[in-house]
């Protein structure tokens, strides 16, 4: 609060004299580099000698464009009706991973932990996680417990499936009550590698203890669709809205829409919608699955081809007209349904639309960071725009996923200039921005402090966005999402011609 008792925000708060002196008696606390000092060594940090430093490090990893493996088993959990997701962990891990969805979503996340600490370190955490199963079940009373590990119970070499055995054999757990589990640490693979890992998991598990014969009985619908770790609620929404107009009998495996997007109807409750638990058995006997995501579904996928004989089209995250276009075809394909009229007609729409913004667009040189499956469709996105990837960053992407990548570029004369970095981090990134410049950046809430000091504008796509409300409620998928992608990049192309437009240049129509 201010001098005459006005509330400030932290901007206004913090240039204050008194905090202003707080920062110079702490400076002279810690003995400080002088300031000439700091900003010679930021100046050299941008350097093109400190570009090819920064490219030789193998040791150290800054900012990474990924999260840890417990968090994607989280989200994996959260897909089925009544699911409590439990990590055998520290209270720590468990937290860190609800805060993450909750500040990306804007809702709660319910997540339990067994609460590991040193005692649980030394003599191993059977006791933690048996206890925190039985109090788990009186007070959240879940219809399923899906249980992930994070990195104190992986180095320990914690046995769930033992631990989860003695559980039944104390009468902590209810007769028939599934716990599937996946081994998940954090020092290895990603959120879509413990996605993955858990939605497997889930899957094989409510399948192989099912009874075959009401399987065979009941059937299955046409099609199963799996989304993938899918940081966007509206993606949902627009798969199933794009279905419904095929008229489509279908299974959603995973589906956490509701869960980060439930209403405020003045009640709360632990649970919002799911996929129901008596539908994955049966999903077996669809004609198919469709997979929006191959790179973060790659167990699951394999799974369902082996165990349950399955046609599956797998893609990545289709975003654009091409990418909406086969996802369509595929659709068509496994049901037997023809594609809509309404959605030519949106399709038509749509390409009118890239049209009336093409000129903004065309040509612009695009950095972006993120997951192997959002960089593809990004990557196709940009080139039907006439747009030019340069820097394109997957801290968790592998040697197939930059094939496909190089293959997808080279394929397109705006895909000349760009280089595929695998198993980088966002510090990379700032060292390509300032000695490579581009027009726009694409990437999460964490790419925005490299992206401002070198003054390019951000678009914040894929997960975590923190810093921005309600871009997960649009879809990103679809013709739709395709327009709601372009929207959002020629209209901060339009901003910042606006920014740096002259006086007699501040044009009104564009």
């Amino acid at each position: 609060m201010s001098k005459n008792g006005t509330i400030l925000d932290h901007n206004k708060l913090f240039e204050d004299d008194k905090y202003v002196w707080q920062r110079e008696r702490k400076r002279e606390f810690e003995n400080a580099c002088p300031e000439e000092e700091v900003l010679q060594t930021a100046a050299y940090t941008r350097s093109r000698e400190y570009l090819d430093k920064n490219f030789e490090r193998q040791a150290v990893v800054v900012n990474p464009a990924k999260a840890c493996q417990p968090l994607g088993a989280v989200m994996a959990a959260l897909g089925f009706e009544k699911t409590l997701p439990f990590i055998h962990g520290s209270q720590g891990c468990a937290a860190y991973f609800r805060s993450h969805f909750a500040r990306h979503f804007k809702e709660p996340v319910p997540a339990v932990s067994s609460s590991m600490t040193e005692d649980g370190a030394v003599f191993g955490g059977m006791r933690n996680l048996i206890d925190g199963l039985e109090t788990s079940i009186a007070l959240y009373k879940p219809a399923m417990i899906a249980m992930s590990t994070t990195c104190m119970a992986e180095v320990i070499g914690d046995d769930l499936s033992a631990f989860i055995g003695n559980a039944r054999k104390e009468g902590v757990l209810p007769e028939g009550m599934p716990i599937p589990f996946a081994n998940t640490p954090s020092f290895s693979g990603s959120h879509i590698t413990g996605y993955d890992n858990m939605l497997k998991a889930i899957l094989g598990y409510l399948y192989e203890r099912s009874d075959e014969r009401s399987i065979a009985a009941a059937g299955g619908k046409q099609l199963n669709v799996l989304l993938g770790f899918e940081p966007y609620t509206g993606n949902f929404a627009e798969l199933k809205r794009l279905l419904e107009l095929f008229g489509a009998e279908y299974t959603v495996l995973g589906d956490h829409s509701e869960n980060f997007d439930s209403g405020a109807d003045g009640s709360y409750a632990y649970y919002y919608g799911g996929t129901r638990l008596a539908d994955v058995p049966t999903a077996a006997k669809a004609k198919g699955s469709l997979a929006l995501q191959k790179y973060s579904l790659r167990k699951t996928i394999a799974y369902m081809e082996e165990a349950w004989g399955q046609r599956i089209q797998a893609m990545h995250t289709p975003l654009g007209i091409g990418a909406t276009d086969r996802l369509l075809e595929a659709i068509a394909g496994l049901t037997g349904k023809p594609i809509p009229q309404s959605l030519l007609a949106e399709r038509a729409r749509t390409v009118d639309a890239l049209t009336d913004s093409h000129n903004y667009l065309h040509g612009k040189r695009v950095a972006m960071a993120g997951d192997p499956d959002l960089l593809l469709g990004l990557i196709g996105f940009c080139l039907e725009l006439g747009m030019e990837p340069v820097h394109i960053v997957c801290s968790n992407g592998d040697s197939e996923f930059e094939q496909e990548a190089r293959l997808l570029l080279d394929a397109s004369p705006y895909g000349a200039e760009a280089k595929v970095h695998v198993g980088r981090d966002l510090w990379h990134m700032r060292s390509l921005l300032f000695n490579e410049p581009v027009d726009l950046a694409v990437g999460s809430s964490h790419l925005k402090y490299a992206a401002k000091e070198a003054g390019v504008p951000l678009l914040r796509i894929g997960f975590p966005i923190f810093d921005r409300h309600h871009l997960q409620r649009y879809p990103v998928i679809g013709y739709q999402g395709a327009l709601n992608l372009l929207t959002m990049f020629v209209n901060t192309v339009l901003e910042q011609l606006d920014g740096q437009a002259p006086a007699h240049s501040f044009d009104l129509v564009r």
